[in-house]
C-alpha cells in the first residue's frame, strides 16, 4: 500500500473529512482492520487566508511548497492538496516535490466525463469561481462547459464559505441560499453542480436536491484510495 500525503488545514473542518473518507475507502477495499497509510501536514489557515486577501499567491505557494516537502520527507508516495482554491499554486507545489500531486480538478473532471456531463455549474470560493486555474483546466483537459453564478450569488457563496463553513457553522438559511443559487445555474443550463470547495459538502448533500452533485472532497479522496491501492488488490487476488 502506498502512503498518501495530505496537505491540509485549509480548513481543518474539511481536512478531517478527507482523513475519514480515505480510511473508509481503504477499509471497504481491503476489509478487516485495514486503514490508510497517511502522512499529513496541516497548515494554519489564518496565514493562508491573509495571503489570499492580499493577492500574494507567490508567498502562499511558497508556504505550501515548503509544507509539501515535509510531507514527502515523512514518506508520502503521492500528495493531495486538501482544498480546491489552493490548487491555484499547484504547479509551484509540484515543482518542489518528487512525488506526484493528485490534482483535484483532474479527479473531478474524470468523474464528470464518466457521468457524461457536458455543462456543469461550479460553486466555490470567489477565487475558484472567477479565476481560470480551475474552470480553465476543466474546459481544456476535459472539454467541459463550466458556468458560474452571477455576481451577487458569487459574493454570497464566498461569504458563507469563509464566515460560516470554515468556522464549522452550518446554517439552514445558508443551505437555502446555496440551493437557490444552484437552481439558477440549472436554469442556465447546468446538468450538474460541482461542490468546488471542500467545505460545501458540510452544508449541502445530494439528498437536498435532484440535481447531480459532484462533491470534490469525496471524489479527491476516492482518487487517493485508488492511488494508494494501485497494484494492491491485484496482488491480494
Amino acid at each position: 500500500m502506498k502512503t498518501i500525503g495530505l496537505l491540509g488545514g485549509m480548513s481543518w473542518e474539511s481536512t478531517q473529512g478527507y482523513y475519514a473518507l480515505i480510511n473508509q475507502g481503504v477499509k471497504a477495499k481491503l476489509g478487516g482492520l485495514h486503514s490508510a497509510k497517511i502522512a499529513m501536514m496541516s497548515v494554519d489557515f489564518a496565514e493562508i487566508e491573509e495571503l489570499q486577501r492580499q493577492d500574494d499567491w507567490q508567498r502562499a505557494g511558497e508556504l505550501l511548497a515548503s509544507a509539501a516537502t515535509s510531507v514527502e520527507a515523512a514518506g508520502a508516495d503521492g500528495l493531495l492538496i486538501c482544498t480546491n482554491t489552493m490548487h491555484k499554486v499547484a504547479d509551484m507545489v509540484q515543482a518542489a516535490i518528487n512525488i506526484p500531486l493528485l490534482h483535484i480538478a483532474d479527479a473531478t473532471g474524470e468523474a464528470l466525463v464518466q457521468a457524461n456531463i457536458k455543462t456543469v455549474g461550479l460553486l466555490g470560493t470567489a477565487f475558484t469561481m472567477e479565476q481560470n486555474f480551475y474552470k480553465g483546466r476543466l474546459a481544456q483537459n476535459f472539454g467541459l462547459n463550466v458556468i458560474t453564478p452571477g455576481d451577487e450569488d458569487r459574493a454570497e457563496v464566498h461569504r458563507i464559505i469563509y464566515e460560516e463553513l470554515c468556522l464549522g457553522s452550518i446554517e439552514g438559511a445558508s443551505k437555502k441560499t446555496y440551493l437557490e443559487v444552484m437552481h439558477r445555474m440549472v436554469a442556465g443550463g447546468a446538468e450538474a453542480i460541482i461542490l468546488g470547495c471542500t467545505e460545501i459538502a458540510l452544508l449541502v448533500q445530494q439528498t437536498d436536491t435532484d440535481t447531480p452533485l459532484f462533491d470534490t472532497t469525496a471524489i479527491h479522496a476516492r482518487k487517493a484510495v485508488q492511488f494508494a491501492l494501485s497494484g494492491q488488490c491485484e496482488q491480494d487476488a
